[in-house]
């Protein structure tokens, strides 16, 4: 079965993540900036999601994490949650 390892921030804005996404495109560091900004549980672990297999997320987060490409930041992305910047650093 396939199995991924991602991370992520999640904020409540399109606008926020866009902001955040253009500063790691500068260059900051994604673990600080889910530290900062992230509403998940996992912003206490720089947005570390660990490993996982298809189905145990949201069908969008799936959708970026198990079809597009590893070790690019992708998004803003809309769940009921809020919008979520993904990255998957590894997939099998």
């Amino acid at each position: 079965m396939a199995k991924a390892c991602a991370r992520h921030i999640l904020v409540k804005t399109k606008e926020e993540a866009e902001m955040l996404k253009k500063k790691l495109a500068g260059g900051a560091d994604f673990a600080s900036l889910a530290k900062k900004h992230s509403l998940c549980n996992s912003a206490k672990k720089g947005g570390h999601l660990g490993e996982f297999g298809p189905g145990k997320m949201l069908k969008a987060f799936d959708n970026v994490v198990f079809k597009l490409s590893v070790l690019t930041v992708h998004g803003p992305i809309k769940t009921k949650f809020g919008f979520h910047l993904i990255e998957t650093i590894y997939r099998n």
